[in-house]
């Protein structure tokens, strides 16, 4: 399935995408929006050309897993882009996803104006890689129970 995974942010929102066979998530681009139905109707866009078959949003929680003012405002991002795709639209756990973003683009030295054009991409792919690893898991665990 084509699974396309949205790190929104008020002024970036990162985008990735997986292959249909669910192997490889890869960044896709930035959106540079501030205007939020704005950026929610470029998503959308993005969804469209991607043929997403679902989308994975990434959810905010703070540290000790309450859901803050951030969290609210990516559900309520979440439920209007799936308004708009007619798509269905997952929130996905993404705490620490733009720091390990970071010390990805440390380790590949990328710097300045280069860098922050892609860190929330990288955050996006980082999240859609997480999601993937639980479906790949979730599947196992069934086939188990199964035999």
């Amino acid at each position: 399935m084509k699974i396309m995974s949205v790190d929104f942010g008020d002024s970036r929102t990162g985008i990735a995408c997986c292959d249909k066979n669910e192997m490889l998530a890869s960044p896709i681009c930035v959106i540079s929006e501030k205007d939020f139905d704005l950026c929610i109707e470029k998503t959308a866009e993005q969804a469209k050309m991607l043929c997403a078959e679902e989308i994975v949003v990434g959810h905010p929680k703070n540290m000790n897993g309450t859901i803050g003012e951030r969290a609210e405002k990516c559900e309520l991002f979440a439920s209007k882009l799936s308004e708009l795709t007619k798509t269905e639209v997952k929130l996905w756990d993404e705490r620490c996803t733009t720091v390990s973003a970071h010390n990805y683009l440390n380790v590949t030295n990328t710097r300045g104006k280069k860098r922050k054009a892609v860190v929330d991409a990288v955050a996006a792919t980082i999240i859609l890689e997480s999601y993937l690893e639980y479906r790949k898991n979730r599947s196992i665990d069934s086939k188990e129970s199964i035999e």
